[in-house]
């Protein structure tokens, strides 16, 4: 059975098998219900959300949040301190500037948004949030992505369902005996076909430069911010990861679009493996894939 609907910014697909029909749509209800939470929860454009609430007054108190956004935080904050600060969520500001994220990112108090970084951001008892920066900003954007389609994946799989897929707009996972074939597209040209990857009870996370189908096959402007600089990264025009949770795999897309081999050693702390291409086209990947690539037709 599969089903689709709008959420998290992109649109959603969740495919199941189970030991019924009945038992398959209740299942895949549960699972969208998982994915609508944490929608409601990590959403930047949304006021009531906890990353709104965060952003508007966490510089002032500790906001008290989800156990699901607090994870989420948690799991942000060890990949920014294991990067050595690639991988920082407080990048919304950059976002804003580029008109990728909605509102404007000057702070009223005149603080200087680009000294923010996730070093700011302090977890304390009982889910509770404080940023120690007035002009700190967090997008937790594509970690709550990978996030949603592991929660949709435990749903899934606690229900006895045998197999399954869960793929939120290129942040995807599946289960089960028999695996998937995932098709990549060449971030350059991403109404091409690059390969074929095989996983099995694993994630798969890809980012890429920005595309607008209506308009035009090709790739343009990166969506990932280098934290360094404050721009987008240009060395790199797209990333695959492979990872167990789709959480880490989407996390370190970024980070290996911003350290290209770099990233090879915090890959394999995560049980982790890339492929990455740069911006003239050159194709690399962790030796882990090199026995389940395979041309596309």
């Amino acid at each position: 059975m599969r089903r689709a609907r709008p959420l998290l910014g992109t649109f959603v697909e969740i495919r199941s098998a189970g030991p019924t029909r009945a038992a398959t749509e209740r299942s895949i209800e549960a699972a969208f219900a998982a994915i609508e939470r944490v929608h409601r929860l990590m959403s930047f454009d949304e006021a009531d959300s906890d990353v709104g609430r965060l952003n508007r007054g966490a510089h002032d108190c500790a906001v008290a949040v989800d156990p699901w956004t607090y994870r989420v935080l948690q799991t942000a904050l060890d990949l920014y301190r294991r990067s050595a600060g690639v991988f920082d969520i407080a990048v919304a500001p950059a976002l804003q500037r580029l008109g990728l994220l909605p509102g404007n990112p000057e702070d009223a108090t005149g603080a200087r948004a680009e000294t923010a970084t996730s070093a700011a951001i302090e977890l304390l008892p009982r889910c509770h949030v404080r940023f120690h920066h007035p002009a700190l900003k967090i997008d937790l954007g594509g970690i709550a992505k990978g996030f949603a389609v592991d929660r949709a994946v435990d749903v899934l799989r606690g229900r006895d369902q045998s197999s399954g897929l869960v793929n939120a707009g290129g942040d995807l996972a599946a289960f089960g005996a028999s695996g998937e074939r995932i098709d990549i597209r060449d971030p350059r040209h991403p109404g091409r076909s690059l390969c074929q990857v095989a996983i099995a009870n694993a994630a798969l996370a890809s980012s890429a430069r920005g595309f607008d189908p209506p308009q035009s096959g090709e790739a343009f402007s990166s969506t990932t911010i280098d934290p360094a600089t404050g721009a987008p990264s240009v060395e790199f025009a797209g990333a695959s990861v492979c990872a167990p949770s789709c959480i880490i795999a989407d996390a370190l897309t970024k980070i290996v679009l911003i350290s290209g081999k770099k990233a090879a050693a915090l890959l394999k702390t995560h049980e982790a493996s890339a492929l990455i291409v740069s911006a003239a086209g050159d194709v690399h990947s962790s030796p882990e894939w090199q026995n389940v690539l395979r041309a596309a037709a």
